[in-house]
Formats: C-alpha cells, sequence, structure tokens
C-alpha cells in the first residue's frame, strides 16, 4: 500500500472517530461533551438519565448506523463486480423485495392469522423473523438459478423478475390492507437505526461479520472478475463458485440489515462509485476497507441530521440518505467527468 493510501486510510479512521463521537453527542436531549465521554467509559454522568439515553439509546444506534452503512456498501461493492455494472447495488438479487415480501405478509397478512399468532408475528421479533424469511426464499431461488445458468447478466435480470413478482404481490396485499396496517407497513419502509436492543444488534453482528469474512475471502476473485469472465477463466478461476460465494456474501450483509433496519436507500449504490472517485482505483484490497469507511461515515452524518439535534422530531433515515448523499455522487461524477471501474 502506498503512502498516499495510507494517509487517506488514517484520515478516514479519524473522520469516522468523529462522526462516532457527534453522532452520540447529538439528539433531542443535549449532552455536555464531556458527560457523554464518562457515560461511553462506564464512568457516572451529570444526571443519570444522561448516561441511559447514551448506553441504551444513542450508542446501540450509533453501532447500528456502522454496521448498516458499511455493510451496504460492501455489498453494493461486491454486486456491481460481479455484474460489472455501475447500477448494481446490494438489492438486485430481489434480496430486498423479499424482506419486504415477508414484512407486508405478516403487517398487511395480519388478518389471516387469529388471535395469538397475529400478536405473536406483528411483534419487533416477529418482523425480523419475517424479513429473514422472505429474504432467505428469494435468495435460494437465485441461488437454484446461478448453479444452472451461465451467463452472469441473465442471473442480474432474474434477481429484477423476482423483485417485481414480489413487488405485485405486496401491492395486492396493499390494496386490501386496513389504514392502520398500510401506516404501520409505511413506517417500516422508511428505515430505521434506533430502534434495536443490544440482543439484537448481537445477533445482527454476529451475520454481518460473516458475511464481511466471506467478502475479504473474495478479494483475489473479485479483482481476477474485473478482466471479464473469459479471461478469468483462463487464469484457473471456478466461475460458478466465485459467483455463489459472492452472492452468499452479499445477502447475508444486505439480507439481514434490512431485516433489523428495514430497506435502507443510496448507501448500496453510491458508496462505491463515491469511493472509487476519491481513491481512483478498481484494487479491492483498497477498496473493500475504503467502502467500510465511507459506508459508516456517510451513514452517521446522515444519522445525525434525520435526528435533528435539540429537537423531538427525527426524519426518515431512508430520505436523508438519498437526499444528502445523491447530489454528492453527482458533483462528483460530473467533476470527474469519467466512470472508474
Amino acid at each position: 500500500m502506498s503512502k498516499n493510501y495510507t494517509y487517506s486510510f488514517l484520515a478516514l479512521i479519524v473522520i469516522l472517530m468523529v462522526c462516532f463521537f457527534a453522532n452520540i453527542s447529538l439528539g433531542s436531549v443535549s449532552i455536555p461533551f464531556k458527560d457523554v465521554f464518562s457515560s461511553l467509559i462506564g464512568n457516572n454522568a451529570e444526571q443519570e438519565t444522561w448516561k441511559h439515553i447514551v448506553q441504551n439509546y444513542r450508542l446501540p444506534k450509533a453501532i447500528t448506523a456502522v454496521i448498516v452503512g458499511s455493510g451496504l456498501g460492501i455489498s453494493g461493492l461486491l454486486m456491481q463486480t460481479l455484474f460489472r455494472n455501475p447500477l448494481a447495488g446490494p438489492f438486485v438479487l430481489g434480496i430486498s423485495s423479499g424482506a419486504s415480501l415477508g414484512v407486508a405478509l405478516v403487517i398487511l397478512g395480519s388478518g389471516l392469522f387469529g388471535g395469538i399468532f397475529a400478536s405473536l408475528f406483528i411483534s419487533k421479533w416477529g418482523i425480523v423473523l419475517a424479513a429473514s424469511l422472505g429474504s432467505f426464499l428469494v435468495l435460494l431461488s437465485v441461488l437454484m438459478v446461478s448453479l444452472k445458468v451461465r451467463d452472469t447478466m441473465a442471473i442480474l435480470i432474474i434477481g429484477l423478475m423476482f423483485a417485481s413478482i414480489t413487488a405485485a404481490i405486496v401491492s395486492v396485499l396493499s390494496y386490501f390492507g386496513s389504514a392502520q396496517q398500510l401506516q404501520q407497513y409505511i413506517f417500516w419502509g422508511f428505515g430505521s437505526l434506533g430502534n434495536l436492543s443490544w440482543n439484537e444488534i448481537f445477533t445482527l453482528f454476529l451475520i454481518y461479520a460473516i458475511g464481511i469474512i466471506i467478502s475479504i475471502i473474495s478479494i483475489k476473485p473479485l479483482n481476477t472478475l474485473l478482466l471479464g469472465e473469459n479471461y478469468a477463466k483462463s487464469l484457473g478461476l471456478n466461475i460458478k463458485k466465485s459467483r455463489l460465494i459472492i452472492i452468499i456474501a452479499t445477502s447475508l450483509l444486505a439480507g439481514t440489515i434490512t431485516a433489523f433496519a428495514g430497506p435502507i436507500a443510496f448507501i448500496g449504490l453510491a458508496i462505491p462509485h463515491l469511493t472509487r472517485q476519491v481513491f481512483n482505483t478498481s484494487n479491492h484490497k483498497i477498496l473493500l476497507p475504503a467502502v467500510f469507511l465511507f459506508g459508516a461515515i456517510i451513514m452517521l452524518i446522515c444519522d445525525s441530521i434525520a435526528q435533528l439535534p435539540n429537537s423531538d422530531y427525527t426524519l426518515p433515515i431512508n430520505a436523508i440518505t438519498s437526499l444528502v448523499g445523491a447530489p454528492v455522487v453527482i458533483w462528483l461524477l460530473v467533476r470527474k467527468r469519467k466512470m472508474i471501474f
């Protein structure tokens, strides 16, 4: 790694730490910096409620933001490299649509389940389980197709078709759903980082860590795929096996994040582009950790804006990620005048 890259990574790490601390410091309740720091290291704050807010609400939310931003960014990078398509994101395989269908069946179709079943499925873990199951079923379908289809682009198209089918079913359920059910489903679709307990974050982190490890293992195949599938085959790369591993890594990251935090827009599609423009490289040994840092930083910034410091209002994180991030990427692409891939 060159000195320029080393300095860039050190700068990003410092920025990430600053954004992480700033995110914990800002919120509807104004807490002095020294009390935030004291609460983080386990000491008592001036007010006991401040310590409770920092340790049980703001810190879990900041950790969730890091996991969501970095996970979606890396899964977007994997998909863009696999399909060699700058418009590919972590949800092109229909994973997000599968999660949305699972949640829609639970919320909008809850009338089909009476009494105990309805209350059980509409619980927090019930929605997470439904979203995970929906993502898994779509993933299973895509994996079965990927084993039989040789053309990688065909998998992309089939993934989009799965997304269209699930979206159609959700539309039908929405048509017959009540106003209260529609409102609950729409709120889930806004995405949220602040509703996870420590147990939920631990579960999310375990699956996320497996996805990250698989992504790191895939660095060499990803670099080889940049040369084209035919050339990669001539170098001895097993295309089907590599494709399967990359799809599994993406599904673990994007599917689990969607299940716990809802569908988060922009991050997975745009962060890889932003990173390529800044680092001016296609080497995944550089891109993967850089996307991790950029994704976490952008997500923390968006969450800090969404929670409207010193206000009781919290804006939908989905809206903020697009409103803040999209213009930045447009400006970078116009300024560079070419797409690095």
